[in-house]
């Protein structure tokens, strides 16, 4: 059976045109889709639960507030009971009709297969920009060379790659890094990311740089590397060049200029703050992490099938769901 994960936040009017493409493009095959709304203020999980009454195959998690997407496909991978997982974003952007080929690449052997983006039509310039800049650094300073140069958030994972990723309770992490952490085989498919039809992302700027910072901080320790060898090298210069003010003092000519000494002295001082900084987001994390407070929380669960029960843990069956 292949399971189909859904992140979803405000996707009301995009969750009956994605069952119906699953149903078009899955139906040969076994499969279940897993929806977890990240407490949607629109009544996202209300349609899925009308959808998930007449489908079986369909379950539904609403989160008690928002947890950030990454978390929702923690939940959504850590529910599925397939052989192999897909996680599939609900704006429509990533078509279904790709699965089949996912599919067969895993068929062949590969454990984790990405659908990589070759085309963003709709995307605005600063959006690809960040987008290229992440991976960027993800493949060449973070050391990932795995992850698709181009981007990829739509990809299959193997159960055995399941079963390692229920492993790991980080709190602060991308999920797709965290990915390509964990080794195994990996492949990919080229595909065509679409352009949304419904809605808006909730994907803003914020959540962009905390996602960068995230990634960095969770899987290299560089910055700190790079902070000591920038120090390093500024305590050498500053000693060098106290001994060139005792000699010209010796000489007879003592420093001068008053102005450059304020810059160079403000300058260090912006630097000192931003390692500071950089420490913080170290030791937040570190402190964050020791907490070992749960990933999420649930608030409400829906099964599909009236009145059937199986499947999730503590789950309720769809006719006791409070309703939206």
């Amino acid at each position: 059976m292949l399971s189909i994960v859904t992140p979803a936040h405000n996707e009301e009017a995009n969750v009956p045109l994605l069952y119906a493409q699953l149903k078009e493009h899955l139906d040969p095959m076994e499969w279940e889709w897993i929806l977890v709304d990240d407490h949607s203020s629109d009544n996202t999980l209300g349609v899925f639960s009308r959808l998930a009454a007449e489908d079986g195959r369909l379950r539904g998690i609403r989160f008690s507030r928002n947890f950030g997407s990454h978390k929702a496909l923690i939940c959504g991978l850590r529910e599925a009971r397939g052989e192999a997982a897909v996680i599939l974003a609900a704006d429509l952007q990533d078509p279904p009709q790709v699965i089949p080929r996912l599919v067969e690449a895993w068929k062949a052997g590969d454990q984790v297969v990405w659908a990589v983006r070759t085309a963003r039509p709709g995307e605005s310039p600063s959006g690809l920009f960040f987008s290229r800049f992440y991976y960027w650094i993800m493949r060449r300073f973070v050391g990932f060379t795995s992850m698709p140069a181009t981007g990829a958030d739509f990809f299959l994972a193997d159960r055995r790659v399941l079963d390692a990723l229920a492993q790991f309770n980080e709190n602060n992490v991308s999920l797709f890094a965290l990915m390509c952490s964990l080794g195994f085989k990996h492949g990919h498919v080229d595909y065509v990311k679409e352009a949304r039809q419904h809605g808006r992302s909730s994907w803003t700027l914020g959540k962009k740089v905390k996602l960068l910072v995230d990634s960095i901080i969770a899987f290299t320790y560089l910055p700190i590397r790079y902070m000591m060898a920038f120090g390093s090298a500024v305590g050498a210069f500053g000693f060098i060049y106290s001994l060139l003010v005792v000699y010209n003092y010796v000489q007879g000519s003592p420093a001068q200029g008053w102005s450059s000494l304020m810059v160079v002295v403000l300058m260090l001082g912006g630097m000192q703050m931003m390692m500071l900084g950089v420490l913080g987001e170290y030791i937040w994390r570190a402190l964050d992490e020791s907490r070992a407070r749960p990933l999420y929380l649930v608030e409400q669960v829906v099964v599909g099938g009236a009145g059937k029960e199986d499947g999730l843990r503590g789950e309720i069956a769809l006719d006791d769901a409070p309703q939206q």
